[in-house]
């Protein structure tokens, strides 16, 4: 029994030291492959800031293997308000898995107005469709 609750401590402990990193980092995504209901761990994702006519690079990581990206907004930054794109690189995706998709990649452009909340930005993905909302 002692196993046991150790072990669902340790779990409860790593949620929230999940969510304390991220607590300072306005920023995150999530990617659930919807053909088997499981997290997509190695999708590459960009984020970019439209300035003037232009797309800005900012930020680029890789869903760990709960299909997360934690802190995809740069840490030393200051959190604007304007137009972001985060770009999910789901070809490639596709690809290592041996499976073929119709979207190479999926762009996702949203607004930031307040820059005291955090945005999440999930992709429930397959490889003929998406889905994509404001988490929290």
């Amino acid at each position: 029994m002692t196993t046991l609750r150790m072990t669902f401590a340790a779990l409860g402990l790593s949620a929230f030291s999940s969510l304390a990193l991220a607590a300072g980092n306005p920023l995150s995504v999530h990617v659930l492959n919807l053909e088997n209901g499981l997290p997509s761990p190695g999708v590459n994702v960009t984020l970019e800031k439209h300035v003037g006519q232009n797309w800005q690079p900012l930020a680029q990581g890789t869903t760990n293997e709960q299909g997360r990206i934690a802190e995809l907004f740069p840490a030393k930054q200051p959190f604007e308000a304007g137009e972001y794109r985060v770009v999910f690189k789901t070809g490639e995706y596709f690809e290592k898995n041996k499976r073929e998709t119709f979207f190479p990649e999926i762009p996702v452009i949203f607004q930031v107005k307040q820059t005291d909340q955090h945005y999440h930005i999930p992709l429930l993905l397959s490889p003929y469709g998406f889905s994509t909302y404001r988490g929290s």
